[in-house]
């Protein structure tokens, strides 16, 4: 699938006369730089979801199989996915409607390393691990971008509300998180 994916009938102009009219039809009232950016940005996610999916059944594959440890499948699965991935995109240089990318490959290492962070460690530990660190990112991050719009007289508008909120998030984890 992935190979069919780099060919030329999936290209972006290829792409755009499907997903085009689909998106003026879900969103009206949408210009083309909205529809352009829904289109790229479904692109982008087909590129992570396809290399999770690859790396996700390496890993199956590997640990079901192969019997070996979820620690080493999930590294051979990335390895094989990035591995991939890099050969695909030197497909693509050769596609003449078709162009490779760096960030492609590590959009879809990212895909593959979602897939066997999720394998290795399950789902909930995962997510749970991620809300933590977005909600630090949030907190501090908001906080940061709070005093430089103070410093610059920018307005930091619904950020009063959402730092807040990240923080006490962040109180009300930590409260409920197990004691040992």
């Amino acid at each position: 699938m992935i190979a069919w994916f780099s060919t030329g009938e999936f290209s972006a102009d290829q792409t755009s006369r499907i997903l085009g009219p689909l998106f003026r039809w879900l969103f009206p009232g949408a210009g083309e730089a909205e529809l352009a950016a829904l289109h790229a940005i479904t692109r982008k996610a087909g590129h992570f979801t396809e290399y999770a999916v690859l790396a996700a059944l390496w890993f199956v594959a590997l640990t079901r199989e192969r019997g070996l440890s979820r620690l080493r499948a999930a590294w051979v699965a990335l390895l094989v996915a990035i591995g991939w991935a890099i050969l695909d995109e030197l497909h693509q240089a050769t596609v003449p409607s078709r162009t490779a990318s760096a960030m492609d490959v590590a959009l879809d290492a990212t895909g593959a390393l979602a897939a066997v962070l999720v394998g290795r460690y399950g789902g909930t530990r995962v997510v749970d691990t991620a809300a933590a660190v977005l909600l630090w990112v949030a907190a501090a991050g908001g906080v940061l971008v709070i005093a430089i719009d103070l410093a610059s007289g920018v307005s930091a508008g619904v950020l009063w509300l959402a730092v807040p909120l990240a923080a006490l998030m962040l109180a009300l984890r930590r409260r409920a998180a197990p004691r040992s």
